[in-house]
């Protein structure tokens, strides 16, 4: 949400031709983003930002994330797809280790190749086991909620891909495959 914001205001200046204050906009949105730590360095900017965005998040909220990320382009999906689908996952990961206890709490995430395909593979604690409605799990949002699997899944069989989601007490696990050509 807040990256959504801010490319609004520097949107907003742009589009008023007030350069000055985008550059210094942007200068800002930047000096705060090198404050955030860096807990993966992957080659790939975009990537970079959102897991260690993402990573940071988790730590101020007790949540211990495991990773193993190869370094890989993503060149194929568009930014905004790519962002879209990371970022959802990662959200509904600590969106659903909050509700837990301290001590129960993880996240692991895989990001590599495996044969001809990207491999996207995470794994989070969970409360109990969720009830698929249709194809995939429901939210336990509310009603205003419970898109982020669905566009997840949208994004990957746009891009020829597979997804898979499980659901177990205790635990939730979600798998992406996406051809690399």
């Amino acid at each position: 949400h807040d990256m959504k914001n801010h490319l609004m205001v520097i949107a907003s200046y742009l589009n008023a031709q007030e350069y000055k204050e985008a550059k210094a906009y942007t200068s800002e949105i930047l000096d705060k983003l090198n404050a955030v730590h860096s807990y993966v360095e992957t080659g790939n900017s975009l990537l970079n930002h959102i897991l260690n965005e993402k990573f940071e998040y988790a730590r101020r909220k007790g949540i211990p994330v495991k990773a193993e990320i190869e370094n890989l382009s993503f060149d194929k999906m568009k930014s905004m797809d790519f962002s879209a689908m990371l970022s959802n996952m990662l959200d509904n990961a600590i969106e659903e280790n909050k509700k837990l206890s301290v001590e129960d709490r993880f996240i692991r995430i895989y990001i590599g190749q495996k044969n001809t395909q990207f491999y996207l593979a995470f794994t989070n604690a969970a409360g109990k086991k969720q009830e698929r409605r249709g194809g995939l799990f429901g939210s336990t949002k509310g009603i205003e909620h419970g898109f982020g699997l669905a566009r997840v899944e949208n994004i990957v069989k746009k891009y020829g891909g597979l997804f898979s989601a499980d659901s177990e007490d205790g635990g939730f696990t979600a798998e992406i495959l996406i051809p690399l050509e």
